[in-house]
């Protein structure tokens, strides 16, 4: 990816992002079984439209190094921030990204312009699985058991990629060689056992009034597109939407879908629509 490079250090950590572009800034957060390199095509997009495009990978995830020692992604999040002298942000978070930046709003409401938030965790929330789900999530158990991290990432790539109620394979070409890689990168990290646990979300969803853009697959768990529901009806400034045909990383699977929302997401907030406006009556 073009752009500028920067390392970020925190506690024993090292963590290394991208900036791309000039303008307000929009902070993208990776999922748990990615890095940051699966915001490639919406970073381009945003730094094409006039905005400062940011990703980095938290600790335990694609290029970044940190000892096992206590500490919090939420408190990382403010570090890089602070680091790169960001005040406020747009912020775009798939799955564990997506909780993360829940949680960021909640503790810092008046430093977050608008979510966009995909398939995305909640600090707290509830899981539930269905019969076919619990099949695959015993097939992730047991590859891990065994220590057998080919296969993990192999069934996970079929769990998150494909969707687990879909046929293995179901995403190829390079969005699958590059889940394969960003996860098999997560995989091979050393275990980090001292995260801080952060506090429950779940309750005070209602409590974000930020824009926000909701987005999940139809081929996701069916937990999370239960959870979007709720986010929809519980979020008071949210429009929330379903992807068909889409799983757990619609970024990489469906880009162009992606890059169509955030678009005309990102053009509520720059005025875009109303600059054309005045132009076309001229």
């Amino acid at each position: 990816m073009t752009g500028e490079p920067f390392v970020i250090k925190t506690g024993g950590a090292v963590l290394p992002g991208v900036s791309l572009g000039e303008g307000l800034p929009v902070v993208f957060l990776h999922a748990g079984v990615c890095d940051y390199r699966m915001w490639e095509q919406q970073m381009a997009l945003a730094a094409e439209m006039g905005w400062r495009a940011i990703a980095y990978d938290r600790r335990g995830y694609g290029g970044a190094e940190s000892p096992d020692e206590k500490f919090s992604h939420l408190d990382d999040l403010e570090a890089v921030l602070e680091a790169l002298d960001i005040q406020a942000a747009i912020f775009v978070g798939c799955s564990l990204g997506g909780g993360l930046a829940i949680d960021y709003a909640l503790r810092h409401p008046g430093r977050v312009i608008g979510l966009v938030l995909i398939g995305t965790s909640v600090t707290g929330a509830p899981w539930t699985a269905t019969q076919a789900e619990e099949a695959i999530e015993m097939a992730e158990e047991d590859a891990w058991e065994r220590g057998d991290l080919d296969l993990l990432n192999r069934v996970q790539a079929h769990e998150w990629l494909d969707g687990p109620r879909g046929p293995s394979g179901r995403v190829g070409g390079a969005a699958r060689a590059l889940f394969l890689d960003m996860n098999a990168r997560a995989l091979s990290k050393p275990p980090l056992t001292q995260e801080e646990e952060r506090e429950s979300a779940w309750p005070r969803v209602g409590e974000i009034n930020a824009p926000s853009l909701l987005i999940v697959g139809d081929e996701d768990f069916t937990a999370l597109v239960d959870r979007h529901e709720h986010l929809s009806e519980t979020m008071p400034n949210a429009y929330a939407l379903v992807m068909e045909g889409v799983a757990h990383v619609p970024s990489i699977e469906r880009p162009d879908l992606i890059n169509r929302m955030l678009e005309e997401f990102l053009d509520a907030f720059s005025g875009d629509d109303d600059d054309d406006d005045e132009d076309d009556a001229e």
